[in-house]
């Protein structure tokens, strides 16, 4: 099965044996990232440095001026990866990695984005109690859907850099749950209900929204506040014979909001979300014609979950994207989870679809890279095409060791 690995820019750069090094791991493409969140990152292997801080979202190429309106949301290049390149640290990376034999796709970051809520605090999700979540741009305002459509296009195709694809993370609904510096929500454990609930905007636009099907959007704010009154006490926010899972989890929103209430958000929100989806990967096709060019989507196959991986609907995003990335948990105790996110987007695949496993490599991250080959095949069974390994950079000696021989292995 063909395999891909996630790197970053600076993995690569002032690292000569960093392209030979992941060449010789036995994968076949790299996604590099292109437009990436805020983050520290560990670099084990390189010669010049252990870490790496990249302060705030940025993008790892020289933007265009003129894609981007004055006093409108707009990307910011990075200053923490030195590159001579003119086509900034992405290219410099990219054109290393092909000539190393490794196909290389971009790995662009789009609805999760800091900075930009700190500039323009009116474009964050809010939650029921007034929370501005500045990490989560709300997809459903028109400037964040212009911005991230326009960024998807940017960022996605790098003219003269030999990318032969992309990687859209974030394309849709970001929402409560974000690993934020110094984290300090888990003294009241929520569960996939109540993430839910946390994660609805309440912003002027959603409230409009809301309304303009039907809702009130007051009595649903009251309603989402009630219904997670037992979280803050310690309790379930639904009894636990409504199932686990995905479909649990959405049948207990049912129940705690009212099957009525609760389909007149999903309307709302997954109409926002396929907008955004649908329009990005046309604006990457249209930015990379006539050549072909590659287009997944880092995705759930659940329409209600938000994150880095946005809830679907599996027949619509297969109608239009080449394919899915999709998270899969490693080693014996996650493999029996897997195909909950598999297997809805295997029931719509078909010739030329391409359903990548996601598995976590990094032993301190909780990945099993011992198990790869047992991984691989159980993910194969369940329906998918190739895999994706994260993280290259980021993965020990030992790590790295491990993946070579689960490669190896495989068929």
């Amino acid at each position: 099965m063909r395999a891909g690995a996630f790197v970053y820019p600076w993995d690569v750069i002032g690292d000569p044996a960093a392209p030979e090094r992941l060449a010789a791991l036995g994968i076949q493409q790299v996604t590099l990232a292109a437009a990436y969140h805020s983050t520290r990152a560990l670099t084990p292997r390189h010669p010049r440095h252990r870490i790496v801080t990249a302060r705030h979202s940025a993008v790892l190429y020289p933007p265009d001026p003129a894609r981007w309106p004055p006093g409108a949301p707009h990307p910011h290049p990075q200053d923490w990866v030195d590159s001579d390149d003119p086509g900034g640290p992405y290219a410099e990376a990219a054109r290393a990695l092909t000539e190393a034999g490794l196909e290389v796709h971009s790995w662009v970051v789009l609805a999760h984005n800091s900075r930009l809520g700190e500039e323009f605090p009116h474009t964050s999700v809010r939650n029921a109690y007034g929370d501005r979540y500045p990490w989560a741009p709300c997809i459903a305002r028109p400037e964040v859907r212009a911005y991230a459509v326009a960024l998807a296009a940017e960022a996605a195709v790098r003219p003269g850099t030999g990318t032969r694809g992309t990687e859209l993370e974030s394309c849709g609904w970001y929402g409560f749950a974000h690993l934020h510096a110094h984290d300090k929500i888990g003294g009241v454990p929520l569960d996939g209900a109540a993430t839910a609930l946390m994660s609805l905007c309440f912003c002027d636009v959603c409230e409009e929204g809301y309304a303009a099907l039907g809702g009130d959007p007051e009595r649903l704010r009251a309603e989402v506040v009630r219904a997670l009154e037992p979280v803050w006490r310690g309790e379930r926010t639904a009894p636990p014979d409504r199932g686990s899972g995905r479909a649990g989890e959405w049948a207990a929103v049912e129940e705690l909001l009212g099957a009525r209430t609760a389909a007149l958000v999903a309307q709302w929100r997954e109409a926002a979300a396929g907008r955004l989806q649908h329009e990005a990967v046309a604006a990457v096709r249209q930015q990379a014609a006539p050549d072909p060019f590659r287009v997944l989507l880092h995705a759930d196959p659940a329409p209600h979950r938000a994150g880095a991986n946005a809830g679907t609907r599996p027949a619509d995003v297969l109608g239009h994207a080449d394919g899915v990335v999709v998270p899969c948990p490693g080693g014996p105790d996650g493999r029996g989870a897997r195909g909950d996110a598999l297997g809805p987007f295997a029931a719509h695949g078909g010739p030329g679809v391409t359903l990548a496993a996601n598995l976590t490599v990094v032993s301190g991250m909780g990945g099993s890279p011992h198990t790869l080959a047992d991984d691989a095949a159980h993910a194969q069974a369940l329906g998918a095409t190739e895999l994706r390994l994260y993280h290259a950079g980021l993965a020990s000696d030992q790590d790295l060791a491990a993946v070579t021989a689960g490669l190896a292995r495989q068929p």
